[in-house]
């Protein structure tokens, strides 16, 4: 059983981004995904993920979606309306489509604090993102009738 798995990362804070990119594409290849079967999808920023990340699922291609972000606080309440944004559009976007997906969106508090959670390795919550997500494409498979849609 193959599975397709598409990866949604925001370009914003890419000195980070790039690292859970990293981190979910090492940990989908470790659970024996094919590089032909991962696609990675950038978009603008957070606020824009869950959208694509809905449109990838649309395609019927993927069984699942790794979403992949990074907010840092700042001194505005602009921080928080992002993230609530993306949580709620990645809640709704995988309830209207049926497809898992995967929150990897950092929402921290400092530079250092996202730093600490893209690094290589144990702890790259890119990884941890992309190994919940296969966890719920099994799930989704031995559930629903005939294997959840993989071929």
């Amino acid at each position: 059983m193959a599975i397709r798995v598409a990866v949604v990362v925001a370009r914003f804070n890419d000195f980070v981004t790039e690292r859970l990119l990293q981190g979910a594409v090492s940990a989908l290849r470790a659970a024996g995904v094919a590089d032909a079967d991962i696609s990675v999808h950038r978009v603008p920023g957070a606020f824009e993920v869950p959208l694509a990340a809905e449109w990838a699922a649309q395609t019927g291609r993927v069984h699942g979606v790794v979403a992949l972000g990074c907010l840092i606080r700042g001194a505005t309440p602009h921080f928080d309306f992002i993230a609530s944004s993306c949580a709620h559009g990645l809640m709704a976007a995988q309830s209207k489509t049926g497809i898992p997906m995967a929150f990897g969106v950092l929402t921290t508090n400092s530079v250092e604090e996202a730093q600490e959670r893209a690094v290589d390795g144990p702890g790259n919550k890119g990884a941890e993102a992309a190994e919940a997500c296969l966890e719920m494409v099994r799930l989704r498979a031995g559930l629903l009738p005939a294997g959840g849609g993989l071929a």
